[in-house]
């Protein structure tokens, strides 16, 4: 029995740390980073030329990850699809898979290459800005962290169920991501209600809208909540016939599935008033359209599609990832804090480093000048010596020399003395001593890094941000009791200000059809609105939506 308990435990950890779960740090499961890592080894980075994925997956295994070859495909795959991830970090040739559940293809017909993105999650590797470790047969050293200027856990989120824990991260907009920890790094004392006003919301690769705010507001307080998310829908004439069409559904729904179901619950009689479902979707975006009966009420069929399918789908938050090899449970600020420390740890060994780099280089140049002040000596004292060794010996001992200036002397080329090369070396110095005094002061100032920190975070996200959030926004409007049961009012996209036709559960107001403004100013007049300060009709995205 101590036996088994024992066993179990080792294995649990194991897969807790070493399979299952993210590294708060870089975002990252370990077959992940061996991926990304074995492909900036392989040199397949985003301005080479694609490679047979059946050869990344083979490097890789051979190399750093001993498993199968589908775990390593899976995942590279899976870095490649747009639906599954917000920034995809592998830029992927040939099928790999679809939003209807179309398996990929082989890796022996697929090739791939690296991301611009996915460059920056290694930027200075090279630099000791992290620490490696042996690999499995300790013949190769491997990253245990990657050094990622992108907060990529935050930005593309994280799935993984281990033992006796699982986590579920959303994806959220890179732009909002850097503007909050920007915010953090400004002032640390920051409050998460404060860091909501940055990060909004997550922000899922197929877009969709988020319904209710409370649940997203609890995930960023809590690290745990249930957001719900509905597909983005719009009501439309076509050939005279009124049409429900989809053009973005709920985070990890399988469209092909959820038209399939759709079709059972219409057969069935759960869902009336649709006559045909046709799935449009062209290499130009996604287009579902539900073709209705004459007779049927598009708002009412509509919320029905919300009820009985996937259409409406819920995303359960469990922020667990590994902090100094733990798991935790992390909210907003702590998953901000996390990275912002891991940055500051990899620009001060970053900064170590080139100073060290420098410094060695300045060593070797002073050498050179020592030795071409006095040239004449130096060349007259290694034609005399009888070996390297007894003209570096003799070097050391004249010009007070360490042995690494004596040996770069001897091994310093004829034109090196030149007066033009003696310019360059000079110059040279110059430029390094200038630079060892810059590196000092970054080293003796912590708001020094800080503040690199924060350009390089601008850099980032200027090179990758975005702002394609879903342009369509769905509200509840909360109304006072007017002599029935609590009433809600759905309202529909801002792009589809012409149909906004409020559905009320137990009461009926006359259809609308004047936009946003109009309706609120009917609902005021009529006494209906709780409360009109949180009610903005004005370029509201799609995850600001009101309480």
């Amino acid at each position: 029995e101590d036996e088994m308990k024992s066993a179990y435990i080792d294995y649990s950890m194991s897969v807790i740390v070493s399979r299952a779960l993210p590294d708060v740090r870089d975002g990252l499961k370990p077959v992940h980073r061996r991926v990304l890592f074995g492909m900036n080894e392989m040199g397949v980075r985003s301005s080479s030329s694609y490679k047979k994925s059946a050869r990344i997956v083979g490097d890789v295994m051979g190399k750093y990850h001993p498993h199968g070859d589908s775990s390593v495909y899976d995942t590279m795959v899976r870095m490649a699809q747009e639906w599954s991830l917000r920034y995809i970090l592998v830029d992927g040739q040939g099928n790999f898979g679809s939003v209807d559940g179309d398996s990929p293809a082989a890796m022996r017909y697929t090739e791939a290459r690296m991301q611009k993105i996915s460059e920056d999650l290694l930027s200075d590797i090279d630099k000791e800005t992290v620490d490696f470790q042996l690999n499995f047969d300790d013949t190769i050293m491997e990253p245990t962290v990657l050094p990622t200027r992108v907060p990529a856990l935050l930005i593309n989120g994280a799935s993984g169920i281990a033992v006796g824990m699982a986590t579920n991260m959303p994806p959220h907009n890179l732009s909002e991501v850097i503007d909050g920890i920007i915010q953090y790094i400004d002032n640390n004392e920051i409050t998460i209600d404060e860091l909501i006003q940055y990060v909004k919301a997550p922000d899922f690769p197929t877009g969709g809208t988020i319904y209710g705010y409370d649940g997203v507001k609890e995930a960023f307080h809590t690290g745990k909540g249930r957001v719900v998310m509905r597909g983005k829908a719009v009501i439309e004439n076509v050939n005279d016939r009124e049409c429900i069409i989809v053009s973005e559904i709920p985070y990890l729904v399988n469209k092909a599935d959820m038209i399939r179901k759709t079709a059972e619950l219409i057969n069935d009689g759960k869902i009336e008033g649709i006559s045909t479902i046709r799935d449009e979707s062209d290499r130009k975006g996604m287009r579902i359209v539900y073709v209705l009966k004459r007779d049927a009420i598009p708002n009412i069929v509509l919320n029905k599609l919300y009820k009985f399918t996937p259409l409406q789908s819920s995303f359960s938050v469990n922020n667990v990832a590994l902090v100094d090899g733990r798991p935790q449970l992390l909210n907003l600020k702590d998953l901000i804090q996390n990275y912002v420390e891991h940055r500051h740890e990899v620009v001060t060994r970053r900064t170590e480093y080139e100073l060290k780099e420098a410094e060695k280089r300045s060593h070797i140049l002073q050498g050179y000048i020592i030795a071409l002040d006095n040239i004449d000596d130096v060349i007259d004292l290694i034609k005399k010596s009888k070996s390297p060794e007894e003209a570096r010996n003799g070097l050391i001992a004249k010009y007070k020399l360490s042995e690494i200036q004596a040996k770069a002397i001897l091994e310093m080329r004829l034109q090196k003395l030149t007066g033009l090369e003696r310019d360059k070396i000079l110059k040279e110095n110059e430029e390094l001593n200038k630079l060892i005094k810059s590196l000092k002061n970054i080293l003796s100032d912590k708001e020094k890094r800080m503040e690199i920190i924060k350009g390089e975070l601008i850099e980032v996200k200027d090179r990758y941000g975005d702002n394609n959030f879903g342009k369509s926004c769905l509200m509840a409007i909360r109304l006072v009791e007017v002599g029935v049961p609590f009433i809600e009012v759905n309202l529909g996209g801002w792009d589809n200000h012409q149909n906004i036709f409020p559905t009320l559960r137990d009461n009926k107001l006359p259809m609308l059809d004047r936009g946003m403004s109009a309706l609120v100013e009917d609902l005021e007049q009529r006494g209906l609105l709780e409360d009109t300060a949180t009610v903005s009709y004005t370029h509201l995205r799609a995850h600001e939506t009101p309480e």
